[in-house]
């Protein structure tokens, strides 16, 4: 792998500690990309423990298929199909789920996968390249409300109306199907900016996440961790938007707090509904130091619950 495909694993030491990796336990890598959590928490597993790792990525499937451990097993799947696939291993409850969510530093430097508006590339920017609609694809054929509806609620941009018009009169004229064309496009329609970001920023964050479904999916999979962790176990959640970090921070939340009751309502501390965890510690966030080394991990937010046992034991 070349050095400017190595991926810097954000917050490595964080968010495995936090899991507090038992010899013999059973985790589950949600998103294995490059391998940095998979590989530290087998070196905290003893010879009878367990780790299985997800991935969508071709890249990161062949990345894991060289690791040489019988206690290791890579799934090609996004994790959404996370309770399936375990069923289908024979694995029920698992001590610890670690998800890191968003593009991978190999996705977004590998100029042929068409994340980046850094480089002119095909507009692909899908993680799993083997199946599904392309960003260029989906551009030819969405209509202005569904541009506008995309880019405003996954990229949080104000002119994504103006950015929606402009694509659609754009491909009128030639199809889009380059990271160039795009960024060119948005550029010239978005004029004020954060300083430091590109104007197409938040619209290529917003494409891509519809284009993988990364939302959708993450709804999916969080009751999936909670329902999967045996009494103490712990999930451990890495975001990296404030889209994906809000989802993650309210579900748990409610997880913590259970069944809200009308206020008022006569009942008895010890039959009020338990949550079904426990929130750990407070968010964590990367160290000066790492975002000096590791730019990308400054908007990394960290957040920990750990599953409380059954009220019916």
């Amino acid at each position: 792998m070349s050095q400017s495909l190595v991926h810097a694993t954000v917050l490595l030491n964080e968010a495995v500690d936090v899991l507090q990796v038992k010899p013999d336990g059973v985790y589950v890598d949600g998103t294995f990309g490059r391998g940095g959590h998979s590989r530290l928490i087998l070196s905290k597993l003893g010879a009878s423990g367990r780790l299985i790792a997800f991935d969508k990525d071709p890249m990161a499937i062949a990345s894991g298929q060289a690791v040489q451990d019988a206690r290791f097993h890579m799934v090609h799947s996004g994790f959404e199909h996370l309770s399936e696939k375990l069923r289908e291993l024979g694995v029920g409850k698992v001590d610890g789920v670690l998800l890191d969510l968003g593009v991978s530093s190999p996705q977004l430097d590998d100029a042929r996968r068409g994340f980046s508006f850094r480089f002119d590339a095909p507009l692909d920017m899908r993680m799993d390249t083997s199946c599904g609609q392309t960003a260029a694809e989906w551009l030819a054929v969405a209509d202005e409300g569904e541009l506008t509806e995309v880019i405003r609620d996954y990229g949080e941009e104000r002119f994504a109306r103006q950015v929606a018009r402009a694509i659609v009169a754009a491909r009128q004229e030639r199809a889009i199907d380059t990271t160039k064309q795009l960024a060119d496009i948005v550029g010239k329609t978005v004029h004020t900016r954060e300083p430091g970001k590109n104007p197409a920023t938040r619209t290529f964050q917003a494409i891509r996440i519809h284009i993988n479904r990364e939302l959708e999916e993450l709804e999916s999979v969080l009751p999936q961790c909670v329902n999967h962790l045996k009494t103490g176990g712990r999930m451990s959640v890495i975001s990296f938007h404030s889209l994906e970090d809000r989802m993650v921070k309210q579900f748990m939340r409610d997880m913590a707090q259970g069944d809200k009751l009308p206020k008022g309502l006569p009942i008895r501390a010890a039959d009020v509904p338990q949550g079904k965890v426990k929130l750990v510690g407070k968010p964590i966030y990367a160290s000066a130091e790492e975002v000096a080394a590791n730019p990308r991990a400054r908007s990394a937010v960290l957040r920990v619950a750990e599953r409380l046992g059954e009220l019916d034991g």
